[in-house]
């Protein structure tokens, strides 16, 4: 099956998007080669711009916020492999919606002040439960590897992502509600309910799990509370195609 490209599906979601007097803003960046998954190669990929977006948390028209191609393709896939309705092709349509409303979401959390300031040896943990939390969301590393292979996603890249989904969680949990250090009472009450994908097992043959599904799901909700309320201060831009064909 041929895969349309994230603008393309974009472009027939949104557009046409509500005028706006915007001030001028910088342009978008010009189409850049990707870094190969696998390192530099001889043939690299070409990618481009295809939302361009802003918000008084990230600093308004004057600081304008760009999402390429293959980086919004690649979290359309994770949402794809997350959702439970299963589909031929890699992603569709309320894939590449839901990626870009967790990737706007998760930058205008991640650029709002945190107090005090998580320390380096802080982030890296946060990093390494965003890591965690992701991979059992979309089903096993492998996965979450592959998905980022199809799409020319390098190893520096997957770190900027989990770093931004790091920063958001911190922020949250520190400046919203606590949410990402459930308590062992917390977690066995919750498993007690049945309300979770660990139904009728030992607490301690699940806990491990049950945890990173507790946080990624108290994470998702905040989230999209966040979001729910900031989107009317987002400008969003979706950049029309100026070249034929594709990857």
């Amino acid at each position: 099956m041929t895969r349309l490209p994230p603008s393309v599906l974009l472009l027939a979601l949104l557009l046409p998007l509500p005028a706006r007097a915007d001030p001028p803003a910088p342009p978008a960046p010009a189409a850049q080669p990707a870094r190969d998954a696998a390192g530099p190669a001889s043939g690299a990929l070409l990618d481009r711009v295809v939302v361009r977006w802003y918000a008084p948390e990230t600093g308004g028209p004057q600081r304008p916020q760009f999402i390429f191609d293959r980086e919004l393709a690649f979290e359309a896939r994770l949402e794809s492999l997350a959702d439970p309705d299963t589909e031929p092709g890699p992603y569709h349509d309320r894939h590449v919606r839901a990626a870009l409303d967790r990737h706007i979401a998760e930058s205008l959390l991640a650029a709002l002040p945190i107090l005090p300031a998580p320390d380096p040896r802080t982030l890296a943990a946060e990093v390494d439960v965003a890591r965690s939390v992701l991979e059992q969301r979309v089903h096993g590393r492998a996965k979450l590897l592959a998905a980022a292979e199809a799409e020319g996603i390098g190893p520096e890249e997957i770190a900027s992502i989990l770093e931004r989904k790091a920063r958001a969680g911190i922020y949250l949990d520190r400046m919203i509600a606590p949410m990402l250090r459930p308590s062992e009472l917390e977690l066995r009450d919750l498993l007690r309910t049945g309300s979770t994908p660990f139904k009728d097992m030992p607490y301690d043959q699940v806990q491990s799990a049950l945890e990173r599904w507790y946080v990624g799901q108290r994470l998702a909700q905040a989230t999209d509370a966040y979001y729910q309320n900031a989107r009317a201060r987002v400008v969003l831009h979706i950049a029309r195609r100026v070249r034929a064909g594709g990857r």
